[in-house]
């Protein structure tokens, strides 16, 4: 049962002779009283105090687990980013490897090509110079038997030198 500082100051006591000194009794008995309020008023203020800090041992516990929640999810995005990061440069390099392999194809058909039509040049050139030579090797003997007939018809009249003859057949080996 407890008992209040108001109950101790108004507890009233039987009196007999011989009894205890009546003022004693009142002065121990308020001092009980007071000394019982004091207590009460500070064991209150302790409650109040730790319910206070039990209130903000809670929130720096709910604050500790958003931290905790935070850096995982922090370090959750940190390694999906760095997979995607990765994944990213993968691709890129694939691509890369992709339009290089792409590029040196094209480079040797290019190449194929270039070859063929050179070739296809150096046997026109080679067909043309045939023809050139076929040619003015025929009109070279057209002119030698113009000059045959024309020796013929003004007989000891002045012969040419032979150079005539000579210049064109270097030319035409040069060809």
């Amino acid at each position: 049962m407890k008992i209040t500082p108001l109950e101790i100051k108004r507890q009233q006591f039987k009196k007999t002779m011989r009894g205890f000194d009546p003022i004693e009794v009142e002065t121990f008995l308020e001092m009980v009283s007071n000394e019982l309020e004091e207590l009460i008023h500070e064991n209150k203020q302790q409650r109040d105090k730790i319910l206070e800090q039990e209130t903000q041992l809670a929130d720096y516990k709910n604050i500790e687990k958003t931290l905790q929640q935070t850096l995982m999810q922090a370090q959750e995005t940190s390694g999906k980013s760095i997979e995607n990061s990765k994944r990213e440069a993968e691709l890129i390099v694939k691509d890369a490897e992709i339009k290089a392999s792409q590029i040196i194809e094209k480079a040797r058909l290019d190449f194929a090509h270039i070859k063929e039509e050179i070739s296809q040049l150096k046997a026109r050139k080679e067909s043309v110079l045939s023809k050139l030579k076929i040619m003015l090797s025929s009109e070279l003997n057209l002119i030698r038997a113009l000059e045959i007939d024309d020796e013929g018809v003004k007989g000891d009249q002045s012969k040419g030198t032979g150079k005539e003859h000579l210049e064109i057949d270097e030319i035409l080996k040069k060809l």
